[in-house]
């Protein structure tokens, strides 16, 4: 698996696009193909309990024995999933805690003589990879996080505009967590939040392959999507996060998928509207993923999976 070009890298393929493109199918297909394991890039795919809302992965946890003993391992079409269904819903996962478990995977992949795969369409964890960013690793000061979270979005955004002009451009407006985030870092380390992810040095050989889906096809399957995960129980899988005591406020349940039935469950929309506002939620999410990834112009577009699969196999090859 080393690499013979001219920093001698080991290689790791990234499979990429807007939800409801086909990641995990190509991923799958992909790794079934080149004895490859799969290092999931989603940010909602890591929570426990949380399967129909994030379109989990079919799967199961499963022990596998090999020369170092057992391990317990989540497979799904018998090809090793990695960083999915780890975390419980009421704790956080931060960019920096993927990196490193992600280099740890691939790593321990290419020295059992796998291929590594990672796939997903999370923009800053594949970047946090492909570029080795150094995230910043401040701690949650809950003081600060109170005082913030009583502003409004306008008042959060007008403060990080003071601080970071560069952080405004790029995040999402619309996510109030990670505005304060930003903030937090901010005003914690006295420097801009954009600068401080520093690009290191590569420390792996990527191919990062995108699908890419037409427009209208890609509405189509995120509504039918929408509607099948609502078939198969959406409903009940939040009702028994909140038995639970899962709080909206949660990093978990604020995601796409559940806070869209927030104002359902408390009796102040329909369940039609709910669905709706979800599929118009999750439509935005698509545009923005698209726009996050078409900036980095080091990513191959592929129409087909034969088109992919003939990138990766030049790609190995070298």
């Amino acid at each position: 698996m080393k690499n013979h070009n001219k920093n001698n890298l080991e290689k790791v393929i990234v499979i990429l696009g807007p939800t409801a493109s086909g990641k995990s199918n190509w991923g799958v297909r992909l790794a079934k193909k080149h004895n490859g394991e799969i290092i999931s890039a989603d940010s909602r795919q890591v929570y426990k309990k949380m399967d129909i809302g994030t379109a989990k992965v079919a799967g199961s946890w499963e022990w596998q024995t090999s020369w170092k003993g057992w391990r317990h391992l989540f497979l799904s079409e018998g090809i090793v999933h990695y960083l999915v269904d780890i975390i419980d819903p009421g704790k956080k996962f931060t960019v920096a805690e993927f990196k490193d478990k992600a280099t740890k995977y691939i790593k321990n992949s290419h020295k059992n003589q796998h291929v590594p795969f990672v796939v997903g369409g999370t923009g800053l964890y594949i970047s946090s990879l492909v570029d080795n960013l150094s995230i910043p690793r401040i701690a949650p000061n809950n003081t600060l996080r109170k005082s913030l979270e009583g502003k409004t979005h306008e008042q959060l955004l007008q403060l990080l505009e003071n601080l970071d002009v560069a952080a405004v451009k790029t995040i999402d407006k619309k996510n109030k967590r990670r505005i304060i985030r930003a903030l937090e870092v901010c005003i914690l380390t006295g420097e801009p939040f954009s600068a401080q992810k520093k690009k290191g040095k590569p420390v792996f050989d990527f191919l990062q392959i995108g699908i890419s889906v037409p427009r209208e096809t890609l509405y189509h399957r995120i509504n039918t999507r929408i509607d099948t995960m609502v078939e198969n129980g959406l409903v009940d899988e939040i009702k028994d996060l909140l038995r639970q005591k899962y709080s909206w406020q949660l990093p978990s349940m604020s995601g796409i998928g559940y806070r869209q039935f927030a104002d359902y469950f408390s009796g102040n929309k329909t369940l039609a509207t709910s669905i709706e506002e979800l599929k118009r939620d999750t439509r935005r999410f698509a545009r923005r993923q698209h726009t996050w990834f078409k900036r980095d112009k080091r990513i191959v577009w592929c129409e087909t999976f034969e088109e992919a699969e003939e990138k990766v196999q030049a790609f190995l090859a070298i």
